[in-house]
């Protein structure tokens, strides 16, 4: 600091005769105004308010090593006598590892006392310095205690912006350090050894705080470097992050081995955030996924950044809503493959699973085709902006459950008006193909939540009829209801339903709707000819297997169709003959 003209009125002190008598040798006749003291930090001999800046190149570190009673009476001491010797206005600097319980004890301290407290991260993990930690700066600035007052002052400012952020309590503040050395701790492993499992993390807005970009770091052992092969980033197209191939790990690690690059770093783009595009992503990105770079990369090494078709993809949200029963939703349209567009709801507890999807006859304007009008009236906000392929089915699992429907014999076998009910509206889509299909069904459809109502006739084209009734009700108290009154009168049920408990390994049905009283209901309602088709989503093994075993012991008949690259099982139970599954699976197969 001296040597490079920061400042040359400095006092240095030291418990150590040996330290202070060396370094009064070192600047002996060469920094006049430099000055070494021999003095105890806890006991200072300085008149009050007698400096401007007090700096503690790791003092607190070494001293705080335990959180006994002893020692921390010693930190609060030394606390004490730092903010005696301070001017108010003058700033106490503490370079550190910033181990919790000492990042703790300081904020807690000086924000109790009125200061305003800053942590800078001064240097990350790597070849900028020997630890692997990263190394903070704590900045104390002392204001005189106002009696009463409870407002603190607490801010982070990371290496890479310039511009402090602000935090609301000190738990906040704890738990941005602790992530930035999560990150650096990542960082070093990452870049010494390969990923035995692909690695995930979130990169955050600046201002929001919230995640801006998922990273995945996936590894391939079979793909033999080269010079032009260590290291690639791939951004993921918006809307197609759900997609098995980008958000799956058997699929990312398919697309890094086909990609034939020897680490592929998989980059998600978030829904609430906006981009500019692949060159701004490019730049916003290219310090920190160097970082995670892998063991061996050439210097200087460009790395390029791929994606399908070369662009971020198009993600417009049409709609944002709120249910007192599904939490907050959008409705968005997304760019598919080619010339696809598609129309998604997305429930935001679980925004990693698209709830219903449909596609999309023709792109709309807000999906950056602009359209010329003759006139500047704009759209009523009340018409669909989109038209809606109801002939299509997206979900996989939902072409599935309509595939069950040929355990009934098709279309030309059923009876001249078939009943189906369906449990779980979503968009819509499950309810209007098979009323659409089935040219004569009768189809009933149970919702719990009118919003979804709302949004499947507002955004999905979904519309009641002659022929589609729907009844906003709770489907364990419908199917109880018609168990009681009206028995044998459906010839196919369909559940899709999800769970709104994510502490269960069963995130579709609820449990309630697989219990064995509740499945004994809904074969009461059951014609004996006809078939319950199930949507399981179950991770939970021993969950699943009893989920099955209540099955089996309602319905004789049980048959499994698995979704390639998803948790989705179809499940078929029937207490008819076992003569119509052989249709099932040539239907299916096709």
């Amino acid at each position: 600091m001296y040597d490079v003209g920061m400042c040359q009125d400095i006092v240095n002190i030291d418990v150590s005769d040996a330290a202070v008598r060396q370094m009064r040798e070192r600047s002996a006749g060469t920094r006049p105004g430099m000055s070494y003291l021999l003095m105890d930090m806890l006991h200072m001999d300085f008149p009050d308010a007698h400096f401007q800046v007090v700096l503690d190149k790791g003092t607190l570190d070494a001293l705080l090593t335990d959180e006994e009673e002893a020692t921390l009476a010693k930190v609060e001491q030394m606390f004490a006598e730092i903010s005696r010797v301070l001017q108010v206005g003058g700033r106490y600097l503490c370079v550190s590892l910033a181990q919790a319980h000492v990042l703790k004890k300081a904020v807690e301290y000086f924000s109790q006392e009125g200061w305003v407290v800053r942590v800078h991260q001064v240097a990350s993990s790597g070849d900028k310095q020997q630890f692997v930690l990263p190394v903070f700066v704590y900045v104390m600035t002392k204001f005189r205690k106002v009696p009463g007052s409870a407002a603190r002052i607490l801010e982070i400012c990371p290496e890479e912006q310039d511009r402090p952020l602000r935090v609301e309590s000190a738990e906040q503040l704890l738990a941005a350090v602790r992530d930035r050395q999560h990150y650096a701790l990542l960082c070093s492993q990452i870049s010494k050894t390969p990923c035995r499992e692909q690695v995930s993390l979130d990169l955050c807005d600046r201002e929001s705080g919230k995640p801006r970009y998922t990273l995945h770091v996936v590894d391939s052992p079979s793909v033999k470097p080269s010079r032009d092969n260590h290291f690639a980033i791939f951004i993921v197209p918006q809307g197609r992050e759900t997609e098995w191939l980008f958000g799956t790990e058997e699929g990312r690690r398919q697309l890094a081995a086909s990609a034939g690059f020897g680490r592929l770093l998989t980059v998600a783009l978030h829904r609430e955030q906006l981009y500019e595009g692949m060159a701004a992503i490019q730049a916003e990105l290219s310090g920190k996924v160097m970082e995670l770079a892998p063991p061996g990369l050439p210097a200087r090494q460009q790395v390029p950044f791929l994606s399908v078709g070369g662009d971020i993809g198009v993600r417009a949200v049409r709609h944002r809503g709120s249910s007192a029963l599904s939490g907050d939703f959008v409705v968005e349209d997304v760019k598919g493959d080619g010339s696809c567009y598609f129309r998604r709801l997305i429930f935001l507890q679980n925004r990693n699973v698209v709830q219903s999807e449909a596609r999309l006859l023709a792109p709309t304007p807000l999906l950056g085709q602009k359209k010329r009008r003759k006139d500047k009236k704009k759209p009523s906000p009340t018409e669909p902006p989109g038209a809606i392929d109801k002939s299509y089915l997206c979900c996989e699992h939902h072409k599935a459950m309509v595939a069950g429907l040929c355990l009934l014999g098709g279309p030309d076998a059923l009876p001249g008006e078939p009943a189906v009910l369906v449990v779980g509206l979503g968009g819509g889509s499950l309810p209007l193909f098979v009323h659409d299909y089935f040219s004569q069904a009768r189809v009933a459809v149970v919702e719990i939540d009118p919003s979804m109502l709302e949004v499947a006739t507002r955004w999905f084209g979904f519309c009641q009829g002659e022929r589609m009734q729907v009844h906003v009700s709770d489907g364990l108290d419908y199917v109880a209801k018609l168990a009681a009154e009206a028995p044998a009168q459906y010839d196919a049920i369909m559940f899709d339903v999800d769970s709104k408990d994510l502490t269960v390994g069963m995130s579709c049905p609820p449990p309630a709707f697989v219990e064995k009283p509740f499945l004994q209901k809904v074969k009461t309602i059951l014609k004996p000819e006809g078939v319950f088709v199930l949507n399981l989503v179950c991770r939970d093994a021993q969950l699943k297997e009893s989920v099955l075993g209540a099955l089996r012991a309602v319905f004789p008949l049980l048959y499994a169709r698995r979704i390639q690259g998803e948790v989705n099982e179809i499940l078929l139970c029937q207490a008819g003959p076992a003569a119509m599954v052989t249709n099932f699976c040539a239907y299916t197969s096709e």
